[in-house]
């Protein structure tokens, strides 16, 4: 059974991604009258108005829109075909489902249960998987279920194996609070699913264990975090979101990794809550964000 959000029952957001050209804004809000809807929000940018790349977000309301879905979308279809853009449909009152991989750091893992219990985050979570058990009886507090999947040594295939069985058809996106494991190519193409990441924000300065320390013993005057799209190139994909906070001479180590946990919380709370709320268009290596 389908979980819907009330308050934003019988409202659709509308992607639209391709070549900027005369006449898109026209037709995308002129299809929306054709339906009786009502435009609630509207935000578009374009790179460059000559030959670059137009991004527009639309959410808007149509009543019975669940009976209408299907006449929309065709008519969408239709109208934007002869323009070559890229679009999708979303029902705003259903959330997207949200699987998290976890290993032994529980800070953004927790964050992100204890928001979503809240309801400050528009999506469900039928799954956490880790690769340690640490963390089994707080995720089952939050009534959300654990699955154990052990990852060690150089071959990771069976335990990628396992994780993709259990999220196929099962999930619209994934969330990596801090899994320490580095994904194959595999196992990104096999999920088939958008996969946000957090990481800290000292990279490439400081790679390996103990980045905080190195940062300390450096004397850095700045700590951060990011959040970004998984792809093939180790951290490396499209950046969501990035925040940082100003150190001192006399924040220890342990200090740093504090404020740096605080950081990897909020930024990381962010990139799921604008992707749930399809806010963001991938466009190459980077992304636009609404």
């Amino acid at each position: 059974m389908t979980v819907h959000n009330e308050a934003l029952r019988d409202h659709a957001c509308l992607i639209v991604h391709g070549p900027d050209q005369p006449g898109l804004v026209a037709a995308v809000t002129g299809l929306i009258t054709r339906h009786k809807a009502n435009i609630v929000s509207l935000d578009q940018y374009s790179d460059n108005p000559e030959g670059g790349a137009f991004f527009q977000r639309v959410v808007f309301h149509r009543p019975n829109l669940t009976a209408a879905f299907e006449e929309i979308e065709n008519d969408i279809a239709k109208t934007l075909e002869p323009y070559g853009m890229t679009w999708r449909l979303t029902d705003q009152s259903v959330p997207k489902r949200m699987a998290v991989l976890a290993s032994t750091s529980d800070h953004c893992l927790l964050d992100l249960l204890w928001r979503h219990r809240r309801g400050e985050l528009p999506v469900s979570i039928p799954m956490v998987i880790s690769n340690h058990t640490n963390m089994a009886e707080d995720v089952r507090s939050f009534g959300i279920p654990f699955f154990h999947v052990p990852s060690q040594g150089p071959d990771k295939s069976a335990a990628e194996a396992e994780i993709v069985k259990l999220l196929a058809g099962n999930v619209d996106f994934v969330v990596l609070a801090r899994y320490m494991q580095i994904l194959s190519e595999n196992f990104i193409d096999d999920v088939a699913v958008p996969v946000i990441n957090i990481h800290h924000s000292f990279l490439p300065a400081f790679i390996g264990a103990g980045p905080y320390r190195k940062a300390k013993e450096r004397g850095v005057k700045l700590i951060g975090a990011t959040s970004h799209y998984v792809t093939k190139d180790l951290d490396e994909g499209p950046i969501i979101e990035q925040d940082v906070v100003r150190v001192t001479h006399a924040d220890s180590a342990a200090d740093l990794q504090r404020r740096g946990a605080d950081v990897e919380r909020a930024v990381l709370s962010r990139a799921v809550l604008w992707h749930a709320q399809d806010r963001v268009i991938r466009h190459g290596n980077h992304t636009v964000v609404f």
